[in-house]
């Protein structure tokens, strides 16, 4: 058992530890590993969702219900109830409640997924993070971009006349490859459109760079900003990294649906919060350390919590 766990996360720890060494010796700053996030999330990783989605069965993706079901649930609920938790009872500004929102609804799947799942469920772990990708950017960053943009009007007296809405920003994310390439690649095995294993090996290559490259540029956003711990951090990260896995465990575990898609939401759900929380604060100047801090604390801690619900699924 404690062979399974460290293979699976060894590789995270060893990347992070890397990117943040090299941010300490100051090869690479915030500003280089955002060049990284670019690359790895408009090339590396839609090639890698593409191809990989074209080399499952029809079958599988058919038999995904429940893991969609899951996946969505969690995301979604996690996001809402953490707004009008912070928004109603931590009586924070609806831009911060946003932030908060998206930092525990929004797993690292795109960064962190292509080790950890890819360890554990093989070709499954594709369909687990087109998943998740698409409900990110579709659903749970238009909306925080949109209450982030109409306090950031509120707050400079209009400067925009005409806030985004939210459908602006759906569109907009219906033009990202990460969002294009799972949509597509889903449509081609539906319509039975064959892809040569020489063009699929192919986009394959880069694709491959996607997990080291995104978690070597995490070490360096890690370095990059002063943490802090408060209680909004401590409360953030445990509601990420244990209470929101346990929540989709325990319903999965209830709904009594096959162990191994049990193991898949669960895992996938225990991946620490996302970078693009970070981005966000900081291109609204909104909590930025308050989400830095979150994005530090819940990836350190996750090496601990997603081996224990590693653990736990295993039992």
């Amino acid at each position: 058992m404690p062979e399974v766990i460290i293979t699976a996360l060894l590789p995270i720890i060893t990347t992070l530890m890397l990117g943040f060494f090299a941010g300490w010796r100051q090869d690479f700053n915030a500003k280089q590993a955002a060049i990284f996030n670019k690359m790895v999330l408009r090339y590396a990783l839609p090639m890698t969702l593409f191809a990989g989605i074209l080399s499952m069965p029809k079958t599988q993706i058919f038999s995904s219900g429940p893991v969609v079901i899951l996946l969505l649930l969690g995301m979604g609920g996690g996001y809402g109830i953490t707004f009008l938790i912070a928004r109603y009872l931590g009586r924070c500004p609806v831009n911060e409640s946003a932030l908060c929102a998206l930092s525990v609804g929004a797993p690292a799947v795109p960064f962190v997924g292509i080790s950890v799942l890819g360890h554990l469920f093989g070709s499954s772990s594709i369909l687990l993070i087109s998943i998740c990708s698409l409900m990110m950017n579709i659903v749970q960053v238009p909306i925080t971009v949109m209450l982030l943009s109409s306090t950031a009007t509120a707050d400079t007296e209009n400067t925009s006349p005409h806030p985004s809405s939210f459908f602006q920003h759906i569109i907009h994310a219906f033009t990202e490859p990460i969002v294009i390439a799972p949509i597509a690649a889903i449509l081609f095995v539906f319509c039975s459109i064959p892809l040569p294993e020489a063009l699929k090996s192919s986009l394959m290559l880069l694709g491959k760079a996607s997990g080291g490259v995104a978690l070597f540029s995490s070490g360096i956003i890690l370095f990059s900003h002063k943490v802090t711990l408060n209680f909004k951090v401590i409360t953030l990260v445990v509601s990420k990294n244990i209470v929101m896995p346990l929540a989709i465990w325990s319903i999965a575990f209830l709904s009594k649906i096959p162990h191994a898609n049990i193991a898949q939401t669960t895992i996938t759900m225990a991946i620490p919060s996302a970078a693009i929380t970070t981005m966000l604060a900081i291109r609204y100047g909104s909590s930025e350390r308050d989400m830095a801090s979150t994005l530090f604390f819940s990836t350190i801690f996750s090496i601990i919590t997603m081996g224990g619900f590693i653990l736990l699924i295993t039992l």
